[in-house]
């Protein structure tokens, strides 16, 4: 969960802090929404206090994240959506996103039984009901096979091999894509052993704070020039042999990217 810019693990999905919470009996998501506006991190001490454990997390469009959490004693797995570091809606979802099955088995052979008419869909499955677009399987067996295929090699970063031609293959790949580059979001692309300062967290933020944080950064202003209402500006940080471009319109940074060089880095 943006708290979900990730780090591969819940610290990615709900940014971590620990807030002690009082225990309480575990409960179904409608019984859960006094946790709704939450910061990521509160949300996620309450969620543990109740006794749920973080399973698995993915990012959604509009800059929203999701992470999947399962009650063991309740056998409830829910979906929490987090914005813009708050937890916006807690939901109800089935037993297989958790990797478990109402009867209590777990693992891809529990995913076989629960899917009807579909003997090894669930043993294949790696993906999520929340990386479709519409937050549902496909019903069709086939169909959530190419998906899931495609899925998996847009994930490992493998040549897009769509031999049947169909649409599932084509939008797993494309979510596939999504979650590798927001697993590896941490990365800045470039090897080597000097560390690198973080900087894709500034994507979205109010242009007046952007230029501080570079700074505080150790980066320096050493370029720029306007056209009209888009403002575009040229960062270096010698120490780390980075680059930036930033483009800032509408009084946002609009694109922040490491270009590798420049004249002035």
């Amino acid at each position: 969960m943006a708290f979900v810019r990730n780090t591969g693990s819940i610290l990615a999905l709900v940014a971590a802090a620990g807030l002690a919470a009082t225990p309480a009996m575990a409960r179904k998501a409608s019984t859960l929404t006094d946790i709704n506006g939450m910061h990521a991190s509160s949300a996620e001490s309450e969620l543990q206090d109740r006794g749920f454990k973080y399973i698995d997390g993915h990012k959604g469009g509009y800059g929203a994240s999701y992470s999947n959490w399962w009650h063991k004693g309740d056998r409830d797995c829910v979906t929490v959506e987090v914005m813009d570091g708050r937890v916006m809606t807690i939901n109800d979802v089935v037993p297989q996103d958790c990797g478990h099955t109402e009867k209590g088995h777990s693992g891809a052979g529990a995913a076989v039984a629960a899917v009807a008419g579909a003997a090894l869909l669930g043993a294949l499955l790696s993906h999520k009901s929340k990386h479709h677009d519409d937050g549902e399987h496909y019903d069709d067996a086939e169909a959530e096979r190419q998906y899931d295929r495609g899925y998996n090699d847009g994930l490992h970063n493998v040549a897009y091999h769509n031999y049947d031609k169909t649409d599932a293959y084509s939008s797993g790949y494309s979510a596939g894509v999504d979650q590798r580059r927001h697993n590896t979001s941490y990365h800045h692309g470039s090897g080597g052993y000097r560390e690198k300062a973080k900087f894709s967290d500034l994507q979205g933020i109010r242009a007046r704070n952007f230029g501080s944080e570079l700074e505080s950064r150790g980066f320096r202003n050493v370029d720029g020039f306007k056209s009209g209402n888009t403002a575009y500006t040229i960062w270096s940080r010698p120490a780390s042999r980075q680059c930036l471009q930033v483009t800032v319109a509408d009084g946002r940074v609009y694109d922040i990217r490491d270009i590798g060089q420049h004249p002035k880095c």
